[in-house]
């Protein structure tokens, strides 16, 4: 199956990437759809910065490609005449491709795609969470506020570069001009930045995907979390949530973070630090539910995909895309956000119901393998890029 019209030639994509100190999810999604796309045929071309460059940087130099990447653009006009892509889709930017990224592949007429894989351009900080809840403040208006409270690094001069950084491009008419199709991963975040200024009739949605190997089904047995340990994944919810649980159980927590030293003696909480793929989804495969506590609006949580995909259901914070992505006592479980004493309960309710976390299991593999397969994703990528290459 595939969206690009037979006869024609798969189109070459250049993708564009800033990938993160420690990496997360984004830099996994860009691995899975580069592969995506070249074993489907197309050609795929690769410019990345790295944010460990900016350990080598001046703090002003490191400031001032986050307004405008010299590097950057001058690397993509050089890569973009000796290879003549037929698209340029470009993931993260901050700090240092910039937006810069955005007029150089217009300077070169080529089709623009952006996957808003966060709130950046909503909110300084990216996560839109302040005192423990989600904030919207700076949505749709001038980030002072996440100024006033220091919201990124808590620092009021970070924070006001972030928004800076979003606030010039705005102006010089980049979000509104020179990108030709945003991705986001779920409705409610099209809504979200709907909301946030960006033009409705650009933004398509797209989620993620997962392609995980099958195994014979076996006993499931215990929780689990995965995920960085920070304030804004509900940590400390789930700490208190398994205070609740029936003696002898505990929760596996697969992850690293800021906040391992303060979980790592609680006796509920079993630790094992940061795995690779494919331990983790062994983990998944024995688990009787992932959870996800987190305090925060997630996009898209790649481990929701891939645990439907292992047959596993998810325990979400009813807030955000969790509702379209969850479903209640159907593909997994929804609980009141914040609340330790409700998240208790869904935890409870699947160790004393393995049969309903067994069938809810069943369910959202079903659900992953009809709409967050890799060749659904590919149908959805390459009806994108032709509808801007037609």
């Amino acid at each position: 199956m595939s969206a690009i019209p037979s006869g024609k030639t798969c189109p070459s994509v250049l993708l564009v990437h800033n990938r993160y100190q420690q990496a997360g999810g984004e830099d996994a999604v860009v691995e899975n759809e580069a592969a995506l796309l070249q074993a489907r045929g197309h050609r795929v071309l690769r410019h990345e910065r790295h944010n460990e460059e900016l350990r080598q940087l001046p703090r002003w130099q490191g400031a001032a490609q986050a307004f405008w990447s010299a590097p950057t653009t001058h690397a993509l006009d050089v890569l973009i005449e000796a290879q003549r892509p037929d698209l340029l889709h470009v993931h993260n930017t901050w700090p240092l491709v910039s937006p810069a990224v955005f007029w150089a592949g217009r300077r070169h007429g080529l089709p623009v795609v952006l996957t808003l894989h966060n709130a950046r351009l909503l909110c300084p900080q990216a996560l839109m969470l302040r005192e423990g809840r989600p904030c919207t403040d700076c949505v749709g208006r001038l980030p002072w506020r996440g100024v006033l409270h220091r919201c990124y690094r808590d620092s009021a001069m970070e924070t006001a570069l972030v928004a800076g950084v979003t606030q010039l491009h705005r102006l010089l008419g980049t979000w509104s001009a020179r990108v030709d199709r945003y991705i986001a991963l779920s409705e409610f975040a099209r809504q979200l930045f709907i909301r946030g200024g960006l033009p409705a009739g650009r933004i398509v949605v797209k989620p993620h995907f997962a392609e995980v190997p099958q195994r014979a089904e076996q006993p499931r047995q215990g929780l689990l979390f995965v995920g960085r340990l920070a304030e804004e994944k509900g940590l400390h919810l789930l700490a208190l949530a398994a205070e609740t649980l029936p003696p002898g159980e505990c929760i596996t927590v697969i992850g690293d973070g800021p906040l391992r030293a303060t979980l790592q003696s609680h006796p509920r909480l079993r630790l094992l630090g940061a795995q690779p793929a494919p331990a983790v989804l062994e983990q998944m495969r024995r688990a009787q539910a992932l959870v996800l506590p987190s305090l925060v609006f997630e996009m898209f949580p790649r481990t929701l995909v891939e645990a439907a995909a292992c047959g596993l259901p998810v325990l979400a914070a009813d807030h955000g895309p969790m509702p379209e992505l969850v479903q209640h006592e159907r593909t997994g479980l929804l609980f009141e956000p914040g609340d330790a004493a409700s998240l208790g309960k869904a935890l409870r309710r699947v160790l004393e119901s393995p049969q309903d976390a067994r069938r809810w299991g069943e369910a959202a593999r079903e659900h992953q393998r009809a709409h967050w397969s890799a060749e659904t994703n590919y149908l959805q990528l390459s009806r994108i890029y032709a509808d801007l290459l037609c």
